[in-house]
């Protein structure tokens, strides 16, 4: 069957230059953008609870685009002013640039891998292994970047600062698609309650990063493809080689 619609499970992208776009037009087909999840900052009460102190810190360590926000947002409710020695490391450039919405990209110390996997980012970590590191992460994740870093003996504390919520589908809006993409194993989760009665058949279905991967296979779904990969570090450039391999000469 040929993929003629895809939905992308995460907010429409800001740019008119998105490679989803040129994707779209290389194919001629559909892609609309939908989060299954909401993701939201848990309170400075919350925060406090923890027993944290951002400014005991002297590196972060972010993972997504998500973490970047509601850290610099927590800091500002919490009045903690950053100062300009603090390090940042991200799991991808794409990450480490979007930095540059809440500081000055230049001023400051910023260190990113190649690949979205962390284990990428490691090399640069351990030049600095003696920076205490701060993790902000989701309500819901699991221990594979804390024992990484406590394999590594890196000081670190993971912190939660946002939650992650189901973005409720509407009764009667349209769900005909070819192919679905997600991005987290909320997601794959979201789809389950929205439509519990889900027949994949012959939806694609695809993913960005292990563990949401895992979601998909333990939801008992097909997984048909696996981002990032060396070839594909990017969840377009996977996508664009997959539609031109499953759409030829169909």
């Amino acid at each position: 069957m040929k993929i003629k619609k895809v939905l992308v499970s995460q907010p429409k992208p800001a740019s008119e230059k998105s490679p989803y776009y040129d994707i779209a037009e290389k194919y001629g087909l559909k892609i609309d953008f939908r989060p299954f999840i909401k993701v939201e900052s848990v309170s400075a009460k919350e925060v406090r609870q923890q027993k944290v102190s951002i400014l005991d810190y002297t590196a972060v360590l972010f993972t997504s685009r998500h973490a970047i926000d509601h850290f610099f947002h927590l800091c500002t409710e919490l009045r903690v002013a950053i100062p300009e020695t603090m390090k940042y490391f991200c799991v991808t450039e794409q990450v480490a640039l979007y930095i540059q919405k809440y500081v000055q990209y230049r001023k400051r110390k910023i260190f990113f891998g190649n690949t979205g996997k962390i284990e990428d980012l490691i090399p640069s970590i351990l030049k600095h292994k003696n920076e205490k590191y701060l993790v902000p992460v989701s309500d819901v994740h699991n221990d594979d970047l804390g024992n990484l870093l406590d394999k590594n003996k890196i000081q670190h504390k993971e912190v939660v600062m946002y939650r992650t919520v189901s973005n409720d589908f509407a009764e009667g809006e349209e769900f005909d698609y070819d192919m679905l993409v997600f991005f987290s194993p909320a997601g794959v989760s979201s789809l389950q309650k929205n439509f519990p009665d889900f027949d994949q058949q012959n939806i694609k279905i695809g993913t960005f990063g292990s563990t949401t991967a895992q979601a998909v296979r333990d939801a008992g779904l097909r997984l048909d493809l696996e981002a990032p990969t060396v070839k594909a570090p990017s969840m377009t450039a996977a996508l664009d080689m997959f539609i031109k391999e499953e759409n030829k000469g169909k």
